[in-house]
């Protein structure tokens, strides 16, 4: 490596405070494989970033904001890679993602409403009988046995 080379080249410490993210998290990205042709070793075995560092990470950043999984990201920075646009493959994981999400909120609004229901026919004393019966009468019934 020729030191004209090196002078273009980016330190770790000078990526983290480009990108906000901590020395750490950009190590391990890199040993996961996502930094991969952004990253190289110097002589001594430090690593040096070139400049794309910093879109690349601004990517993952965003990815990992909506809800994509770093295996997810690995994929589409390798269609990126390879070189073509992951656009399309982007696109089609979000709306995934947005339907996983209608899931779980349709599950929780029915979670909500049993607990609504629970908790309007909520007895602070509730009979004797069914103190004996089970740990917490309020949310067990006998249909639960």
């Amino acid at each position: 490596m020729n030191t004209r080379a090196i002078a273009k080249l980016l330190k770790i410490g000078e990526v983290a405070a480009g990108t906000g993210l901590p020395v750490k998290t950009i190590r391990y990205y890199d040993e996961i494989g996502l930094l991969a042709p952004t990253v190289e070793r110097s002589d001594s075995g430090y690593r040096l970033f070139n400049e794309a560092i910093m879109n690349r990470l601004a990517f993952i950043k965003r990815a990992q904001s909506l809800g994509l999984s770093l295996s997810e990201i690995q994929e589409l920075l390798s269609v990126h890679d390879g070189g073509a646009l992951p656009c399309g493959e982007v696109k089609h994981r979000l709306q995934t993602k947005l339907e996983e999400i209608a899931e779980q909120i349709a599950a929780l609004e029915m979670l909500k409403a049993e607990l609504q229901g629970l908790l309007s026919g909520w007895e602070e004393q509730p009979p004797a009988h069914l103190i004996a019966q089970t740990i917490c009468p309020n949310i067990q019934s006998n249909n639960d046995e």
